[in-house]
Formats: C-alpha cells, sequence, structure tokens
C-alpha cells in the first residue's frame, strides 16, 4: 500500500509544517511514513549530525501513542540513528494527517548513548502553561516507561528495526516493475 499523505505539524509557537509523506505501511498497531525529502535544515546533537537536508525520514506512528519514532538518515542514505518524538497521538484522516509536538525527545544514536533533548523547551511550556499539567504529568509517565524500556534494551521498538529504508526502497522499487 502507498498512498501520499499531507502531514500537518504543529509545535506552539512555530508555524504550522505540511509535510507530503507516503504511507508504505498500515497495520493495526502501526503505521509506516517515508518522507524522502527533509525540507531542513540540518539537525544536531551536539556536535553530531543527525538529519541532513534532502535525507530520507521513515516515521512510524503507533495509533493512540503519546510518541512517533522516526529512522534518520544523511543525504547519502546512512542511518544515523532513531528520534523519539513526544507529542499528542496523532489525529489520522484518510489523506491528512495532524501532529501536534510537546517539545521532548529522545535522540539514540547508531553508535553512542542516548540523549534527551528540547527538556528545557518543555519545562518552559510547562511552566508557561503551553502544556497543562496533565499533558506534562502523561508525557512524564511516558518518558518513564521508554527509560525503562532502555534500560532492558528494548526501544525502540522492533518495527523500527525491521522496516527500514532500504526496506522500503527495495519494495517500491519491486512494486514499480509489476
Amino acid at each position: 500500500m502507498t498512498s501520499l499523505i499531507q502531514f500537518e505539524y504543529h509545535r506552539p509557537g512555530k508555524p504550522t509544517t505540511v509535510y507530503q509523506e507516503w504511507l508504505v505501511e498500515e497495520r493495526p498497531d502501526v503505521k509506516v511514513l517515508l518522507l524522502e525529502k527533509y525540507p531542513g535544515p540540518d539537525m544536531n546533537a551536539g556536535a553530531v549530525r543527525m538529519l541532513d537536508e534532502g535525507a530520507a525520514i521513515v516515521w512510524y506512528v503507533f495509533p493512540d501513542a503519546w510518541y512517533d519514532i522516526a529512522r534518520f538518515h544523511l543525504r547519502d542514505g546512512t542511518f544515523t540513528g532513531w528520534y523519539t518524538n513526544f507529542s499528542k497521538p496523532v489525529q489520522v484522516g484518510d489523506a491528512r494527517w495532524v501532529g501536534y509536538d510537546l517539545f521532548l525527545d529522545l535522540w539514540q544514536p547508531v553508535d553512542g548513548d542516548p540523549v534527551w533533548l528540547d527538556e528545557d523547551e518543555f519545562d518552559a511550556a510547562v511552566e508557561s502553561g503551553i502544556i497543562d499539567t496533565w499533558t506534562s504529568r502523561r508525557i512524564g509517565r511516558e518518558r518513564a516507561t521508554v527509560e525503562r524500556h532502555l534500560d532492558e534494551g528494548t526501544w525502540p521498538p522492533d518495527i523500527t528495526r525491521t522496516i527500514d529504508l532500504a526496506t522500503i526502497l527495495t519494495e517500491r522499487r519491486d512494486a514499480d516493475k509489476t
């Protein structure tokens, strides 16, 4: 299955961005999207490049989950790591999906230790009331669950390891031949 999705991304204090992504896998427990060319800018965690402008991203959206997960790449296709984005559950429509970012992210490089990102922005959003108390507590519980899975070596979920960019591109090439 491949269909074009308009993914409307909201982050408080930032303009809304709409990404055109391909729905490449749809299961009851996960939907997998391919963003063929990230429009930029490059993303870094400290001195480490996470994502290049123009690189592909594979997104995993889990129904009713308070996070989605991505496989980040460089422009040449090199896989750099997993990015867990804490957000309200994605509102999935037929051709238009809506996501609301909640600032906090986890970066897991291929080589190296996981790093929490944007904690200061999350804290400021809670302090200013952009994120309400209930949502803040919910994200705290989600973070604790992710940390437990990290300790157990079970984060990110297996699907993010088995459906990767190479698999998606191979399946698309094979489908184009038929």
